[in-house]
């Protein structure tokens, strides 16, 4: 006999990311981005993170917030050039039949904060601030690598962007910020499809909105408000 699971949020992450554009595709790409995962209320319990610290890497299941909970058996994977179909359980598409998503995060500390409690500072989030996290799992090295593993039709990251971004516009952001906008800007934030040179692009990040093109390998960012 099955039983449906109602499931509700343990905690939820803030970000830089205010909107899903310029996110990185998958978590771990842009390990210099930060996150920070603040308990709900009912969940803030420092016993319930006992023995956390001795972990490198954490799993996370989130919930794709952002989405209308609509999904279709099929979907067009950016990495094929938005043009191919393949199956939704072959992809990590956010449109699926539970709006399910799972990333490993590098743990970078744990701190306790005026209000909210124990928070967990994370690195290489891909997530939209605020988005809900379910549940939180250590990454077991010997359990969760697997060397000779294969990747189907995304068998790597991709190739990086060359990133320029000038002095004057660079000193608009905070220091801390930087490292996690440049590592972001490599995994080129575009559509996989686009390739107009003439074309800006905006993408929220940290409070600031950053404006950048993109001309074969080098992404150049023209404006940061």
């Amino acid at each position: 006999m099955t039983k449906d699971l109602t499931i509700v949020p343990v905690a939820r992450i803030r970000t830089d990311f205010p909107s899903k554009f310029g996110i990185p595709r998958q978590a771990g790409l842009a390990e210099e981005l930060t996150g920070r995962i603040v308990f709900e209320p009912e969940f803030c319990m420092e016993e319930a993170l006992r023995g956390i610290e001795g972990f490198s890497h954490l799993w996370l299941i989130w919930g794709f917030s952002e989405n209308d909970g609509s999904w279709t058996p099929t979907v067009r994977p950016p990495r094929l050039g938005g043009n191919t179909r393949m199956g939704v359980f072959a992809t990590r598409s956010p449109f699926r039949p539970n709006g399910l998503g799972l990333s490993c995060v590098r743990l970078l500390g744990v701190q306790k904060e005026p209000g909210f409690g124990a928070v967990l500072l994370v690195g290489g989030a891909d997530m939209v601030d605020g988005t809900p996290i379910y549940d939180i799992k250590p990454y077991l090295p010997y359990a969760d690598s697997i060397p000779d593993a294969e990747g189907g039709f995304a068998p790597d990251a991709g190739t990086l962007l060359d990133v320029e971004i000038p002095p004057e516009l660079e000193g608009k952001l905070p220091e801390e910020k930087r490292a996690g906008l440049l590592a972001c800007l490599k995994q080129d934030p575009r559509p996989r499809y686009h390739d107009d040179p003439e074309r800006i692009y905006g993408m929220s990040f940290a409070g600031r909105e950053i404006r950048f093109r993109v001309e074969h390998n080098l992404l150049r960012v023209v404006d940061i408000e």
